[in-house]
């Protein structure tokens, strides 16, 4: 057997050499170093505009499929990052309009999109006050089976129904997403419902026009005007009864006291005899007609 001709070669104690090449480590993808430079771009030197065209660089760097090799779960990361780059870059530059159009331009479907990115433009454009911009592709993420499976799927459904639905009015789209998906607790479930109730009032007292809550005004008065005069009625009704226990003395008594202190005159006075003596022949009048029989008997010869 020939010996290697390399190792023959090497004089001893010399250690030995493999004639297959050294292996060079991988550089770094042009993606990747785009990354970073859209990343120090956007907080080292805030030139935003600079920022979201390294952006776009890095998206043609790396096309639309994935790279070879079977690196296909580190350019989803690379992808997913430079979204999140371009996205600040474009809020930053006041153009928030258009980061749903230039995230879909890259992933062309909304069911496609990362949970990361879905998140950061369903809070963008609910901070500003839009949430019907990405009614559509939120509602399109959540209804996909894929996505249904993923981690992030609870959190996402539930900021899509704090954010986008409930602001939006969209009770029955809330109501079915909560109902249909397993992703909320017993507890979220009820609290969610009880809110969609509450917001479902509302909505009913605010389609009542001018006249239908002028109606309900008057008949709210109605109502209370009609409950002061039974009371008013009952109040009566107990003091006349009240007033007809009383034996006849005690009431002609309180009745003269009450006289006495309204006319303001002295009793012992020879002057007020004959007002005294009138006051006590209406009173006797007053008790035979009272307590006098309502049928005197007939006579017979």
């Amino acid at each position: 057997m020939s010996a290697d001709p390399a190792a023959a070669a090497a004089p001893p104690g010399a250690p030995l050499q493999s004639r297959e090449p050294p292996r060079v480590a991988p550089a770094p993808s042009a993606a990747v170093e785009l990354l970073e430079e859209a990343a120090d771009l956007l907080v080292l030197r805030r030139d935003f505009r600079a920022a979201l065209r390294t952006c776009e660089r890095a998206w043609q760097s790396l096309g639309h499929g994935a790279p070879p090799g079977g690196a296909a779960g580190s350019s989803s990361e690379v992808k997913c990052s430079l979204c999140v780059v371009g996205i600040q870059a474009l809020a930053e530059m006041d153009r928030w309009q258009q980061v749903l159009s230039w995230v879909l331009q890259y992933y062309q479907v909304p069911e496609k999109l990362p949970p990361k990115v879905l998140e950061l433009c369903v809070l963008l454009y609910s901070k500003m006050q839009e949430p019907g911009a990405v009614l559509e592709v939120a509602s399109a993420w959540l209804q996909d089976t894929d996505n249904q499976g993923l981690p992030e799927y609870r959190a996402l459904a539930a900021l899509h129904l704090q954010r986008v639905l409930l602001p939006l009015g969209c009770l029955s789209e809330a109501e079915e997403l909560v109902m249909g998906s397993a992703a909320f607790s017993e507890e979220q479930r009820l609290g969610t419902l009880q809110a969609i109730s509450t917001a479902r009032q509302q909505q009913k007292h605010e389609r009542l026009g001018p006249e239908d809550q002028k109606l309900n005004q008057e008949g709210s008065f109605s109502h209370k005007l009609l409950s002061l005069l039974m009371l008013l009625r009952r109040l009566w009704d107990s003091a006349v009864s009240h007033f007809l226990s009383l034996p006849f003395k005690k009431s002609l008594l309180a009745a003269l006291i009450l006289c006495l202190l309204v006319v303001k005159f002295d009793p012992a006075s020879p002057s007020s005899l004959p007002f005294i003596c009138k006051l006590a022949q209406t009173f006797h009048w007053m008790r035979v007609a009272v307590f006098s029989p309502l049928h005197q008997p007939c006579a017979h010869d």
